[in-house]
């Protein structure tokens, strides 16, 4: 057996053989269109010397009978024959390094006298001639049949956020050899000298796969997810497809110069797609004005209503700058607060979906109505007002621009309220006054049933009714300038509405409450108990009739004097106790007198035994 040393060395002499120089180009035929580019790249390996190598290309056209055409080197700039020397001087043909081992031959534009066999050659840096040193490809120079074309140019003139777009772009070829065409909608906005470089955005694409793709800046994803954006491909006339983007609310981001942009795709024969030809269509300027500075929200009529109690009441809100009517939806909502400013509260609203709602009842109750007139006009009628109804009034206008169902939860692109309307009312001076009266005789005491009495004057040119509430407190207010209304302890226990309707809220003992003359009021406790006890009050609210016929409530009121309601012992009560000390001290003497006895007796009984026995 030979020794070790001598078998790696023999071993070592067969890789050097084995490592050569290889050239390698793309797999062909490789098919191109006129007038666009053609990037061939070259690679070396294997080889000896410098990591940087150089390359010199030629062409061998079908017509040329074989004969050998330098185009460019990466060594030689006096390389190029004639039909390539000014090309490769101007620029359009050209090499370009990947790395020092790696260049791609660049022909901007392609001419149909281009196409040949393309041989790739790599100069020799090794100490001996091993391997391949040049490669070659055949390119096709295939006719350019990519039309785009579109149905309508954009005129320019400005619309409103929400408003929804809709572009169509036509695209068609004609080849011989199987290709595929992308198309894409974009944007080019109108940003500063800032943004330069930046300002290029993809809307949304159908690939050379069929597959419908968003952008990815923009927050065109987001958008396509919610279903703003849609492109859709149709057949059109002839061999053309139609392209149709819809993007159902602009906003003011959407602003900018729009373009169609379509490409035809080619798969070289090692599986990769390669783009071959490109067509780009201007679809026109479009500017997006923000809702903040069209819309208009206003209140008819403005300034103030003066008004008789009973009288109607009709407002009506008008909205514009919102754009087309059936691209928005709109919450409309009238609000008030009162007559000197306070906590302003949702009267009515109307939502997208068209549905009213009442948010204070003292409104709803006096009957009224909220309705879409047209578009842009929304109404708030009441039938017959009263004081409870004065105050300021103005609506408030939600819109969700480019959404016509939003969701409970989703938040209105703005919100516009319209100036105060001052609604008054002309109302009769009433003037009212109340007392309590807690009759003392006879003699106050539990069990028994207690009357109240709450005396009531009202001075007034017009028909009054009286509603009256009695309320409770176990103690007396501990600070003189606190009501007894606004004392928390107090206790609200019946009240006899202007309408006759009793309430009884107290479910401690049984009470009624009755009108007993035309200024009398009464309270009348059955049975009572301690816990009834305490200061008593009643309050009295005046209710006036409209010309309707009407009641409403006058805000006129007035509060009683306190008065304290303390209840005696029954006479039962009190006999109970002496009766009870009287029957438990005679058992207890009873009781003493019959132990003594029996004591004595059975010891003079021991007596008389012991005798006995004696």
């Amino acid at each position: 057996m030979a020794p070790w040393w001598i078998t790696f060395i023999a071993l070592l002499w067969e890789l050097q053989w084995c490592v050569c120089r290889e050239v390698t180009l793309p797999a062909g035929p490789l098919y191109r269109v006129a007038g666009f580019s053609l990037s061939l790249p070259c690679t070396v390996s294997g080889y000896e010397g410098p990591r940087t190598q150089d390359f010199e290309w030629y062409l061998y056209r079908e017509d040329a009978g074989g004969r050998q055409i330098a185009v460019v080197s990466t060594r030689d700039v006096g390389f190029p024959y004639a039909p390539f020397q000014g090309r490769v001087q101007a620029g359009e043909v050209r090499v370009e390094r990947d790395s020092g081992d790696k260049a791609r031959l660049i022909i901007q534009r392609l001419r149909p006298d281009d196409q040949g066999r393309y041989e790739c050659y790599t100069p020799s840096t090794d100490t001996r001639f091993l391997g391949n040193y040049s490669s070659s490809v055949e390119v096709k120079v295939i006719p350019d049949t990519l039309l785009i074309t579109h149905s309508r140019i954009l005129s320019g003139q400005p619309v409103t956020e929400g408003t929804e777009l809709q572009l169509t772009c036509a695209a068609s070829v004609q080849s011989d050899q199987h290709t595929h065409v992308s198309v894409t909608f974009g944007v080019r906005s109108s940003g500063g000298a800032e943004s330069l470089g930046h300002n290029l955005r993809e809307i949304i694409a159908i690939d050379r796969e069929l597959r419908v793709t968003p952008g990815h800046s923009g927050g065109y994803g987001k958008r396509y997810r919610d279903g703003e954006i849609a492109l859709e491909k149709r057949k059109g006339d002839g061999a053309r497809d139609l392209y149709v983007m819809k993007m159902s609310a602009l906003a003011p981001g959407d602003s900018g110069s729009y373009f169609c942009e379509a490409v035809q795709w080619i798969r070289d024969p090692d599986g990769k797609w390669e783009r071959i030809a490109q067509r780009t269509m201007e679809l026109g300027n479009l500017t997006v004005q923000p809702l903040v500075d069209t819309l208009s929200v206003s209140s008819v009529p403005d300034g103030d209503v003066s008004l008789q109690p009973g009288a109607p009441l009709s407002l009506t809100c008008q909205v514009t700058g919102v754009g087309a009517w059936n691209c928005s939806a709109l919450l409309v909502q009238w609000m008030r607060r009162g007559p000197t400013g306070g906590v302003e509260v949702e009267v009515s609203r109307v939502g997208p979906d068209g549905v009213v709602t009442w948010g204070d009842d003292v409104s709803r109750a006096g009957g009224g109505s909220m309705e879409k007139e047209a578009d842009g006009k929304f109404s708030l009628r009441l039938f017959s007002v009263h004081p409870a109804d004065a105050g300021l009034y103005r609506c408030a206008v939600s819109v969700y621009a480019g959404r016509l169902t939003p969701g409970p939860s989703s938040p209105a692109t703005i919100t516009q309220r319209s100036e105060w309307v001052t609604v008054s009312l002309k109302t009769d001076d009433v003037r009212v006054s109340a007392s309590v009266d807690l009759p003392r005789r006879p003699l106050l005491r539990r069990g028994s049933t207690i009357t109240m009495l709450c005396n009531v004057s009202v001075e007034t040119s017009a028909s009054s009714q009286v509603e009256v509430q009695w309320l409770q407190k176990p103690k007396e207010p501990a600070r003189k300038d606190v009501t007894f209304s606004e004392d928390t302890t107090a206790q609200l226990i019946a009240t006899l509405s202007y309408d006759g309707l009793t309430r009884i809220y107290s479910n401690a003992s049984d009470l009624s409450v009755d009108r007993v003359s035309a200024t009398s009021y009464r309270l009348r406790i059955f049975s009572a108990r301690e816990e009834d006890q305490g200061h008593y009050q009643c309050q009295a609210e005046v209710w006036l009739q409209d010309p309707r016929g009407g009641w409403y409530n006058t805000g006129a009121r007035a509060e009683s004097e306190t008065v304290h309601l303390y209840l005696y012992a029954r006479v039962a009560d009190l006999l109970l106790i002496p009766l009870v000390v009287g029957v438990s001290s005679a058992l207890f003497v009873g009781v003493l007198i019959i132990a003594t006895v029996t004591c004595c007796f059975m010891k003079r009984l021991a007596r008389q035994r012991s005798r006995i026995r004696k």
